[in-house]
């Protein structure tokens, strides 16, 4: 599953839209974001790792490494 997947899937899960999320992005970090940069960033597979984990602070979801 892509970056751009598990965005998507978390955002269903949350019924939240790319648009709100920006919004949420943008207050947080006090970067211009908005749906274009972030659906860019999505297609593109630019988006970082620290923009992945503000995403997720947003949604309240956090990264588990587990060993095999």
């Amino acid at each position: 599953m892509s970056v751009k997947e598990d965005v998507k899937l978390l955002l269903a899960k949350e019924a939240m839209t790319m648009k709100r999320l920006a919004e949420l992005m943008k207050e947080k970090t006090g970067y211009p974001y908005n749906l274009k940069v972030i659906s860019d960033k999505l297609a593109r597979r630019t988006l970082k790792y620290e923009e992945f984990r503000v995403i997720l602070d947003i949604l309240n979801y956090d990264i588990e490494y587990k060993k095999k």
